[in-house]
Order: C-alpha cells, then structure tokens, then sequence
C-alpha cells in the first residue's frame, strides 16, 4: 500500500531538501584558515629538437606565513632521451623559501635534491649512471601578483654530475 503525500508535505519536504543543500553549500564555501594561506604551482617544461626529447613536471605549493615570508615543498619529474644516445629519468624533490623584500623583488632559497637514472646506448662507450645529485639554489625574481620571474644560482654546482649546464638557471614560479 503507497501513501500519497500531501501538497503540504510535499513542500515541507521541497523547503527541506533546500535548506539542506543550502547548509551543505555555505559549508563548503568556508575554508580553513591554513587552507586560504596555501598557494599551489608549479612547472611544466618540453623541450625537442632534432632527435631530442624533455618533459618536465613540477608541482609545488608553498604557505604564505605573512605578506613577506612563505615556505614550501615542490616535487620534480623529468623524462629526457637522445635518439641514439641515451634515455634519463630524474625523480625529486625540495624545500623552498621565499621572501618579498619588497612587493616586487622576491629573493628565494631553494634545497633540491634529485635522483638522476641514466641509461646509454649500446652504441655508444659509456657506462650506465644512476646518482643523486644535491642542488642549494639561491635566487632573486621580479615578482608581480602571482608570476615571478629571475635567476637563481646553484652553490653546490658540480660540472660532472649536475642536471643543469650551469650554475645560473633562469625560472618562472607562478603559484595560485
């Protein structure tokens, strides 16, 4: 046996699923004070030539502990081949410090460390390499709302088994 409902149950049950969507709503819109400090960003980098293939992917998120300092972590992963040369992964990860000293210049400090997986050709007369390779960055950026753009300079540079061809490396950070 079914009950039909009434129109007065019915709307009692309509403004009841209302409120309730409405409640659900407004409480989703309310973040945590630690979530509203949280800027999430990172990088993507391709690269491609003649017989040559990079993918980069970076994310990152720091906290922003006042209009001045924030600090963060960032993951980093990176697939390179040569066509009959060799084929690279790197897989790591850092420690990231910023600071505005004023609204427009942002100079950073960056800990990266990365596990560097090399594999050569057959072809070619070199051994296989799989190292980590530590990096301390230091840098300074024109930063503008969310962008900011400089030069950072890696203090523990080693010619034979950094990932970067030199000490000095642009970037690009932009976080949300």
């Amino acid at each position: 046996m079914q009950k039909k409902l009434s129109l007065k149950n019915k709307i009692v049950l309509v403004i009841l699923l209302l409120l309730f969507f409405k409640i659900d709503a407004s409480a989703q819109e309310q973040k945590s004070p630690f979530w509203s400090h949280v800027r999430i960003g990172g990088g993507i980098g391709l690269s491609f030539g003649s017989g040559f293939f990079s993918g980069t992917l970076a994310p990152s998120a720091v906290y922003e502990f006042n209009e001045k300092f924030s600090a963060g972590l960032g993951l980093t992963g990176t697939y390179n081949t040569s066509k009959d040369f060799y084929k690279s992964s790197i897989i790591g990860g850092s420690i990231l410090g910023l600071y505005n000293v004023i609204p427009q210049l942002q100079l950073s400090a960056e800990f990266e460390e990365v596990y560097v997986n090399r594999k050569y050709d057959s072809s070619v007369v070199l051994e296989d390499e799989s190292y980590g390779n530590p990096a301390l960055f230091l840098g300074a950026g024109f930063h503008q709302q969310n962008v900011t753009f400089g030069m950072r300079y890696d203090v523990l540079y080693d010619v034979k088994r950094s990932i970067y061809a030199s000490p000095f490396v642009p970037f690009v950070r932009i976080y949300f």
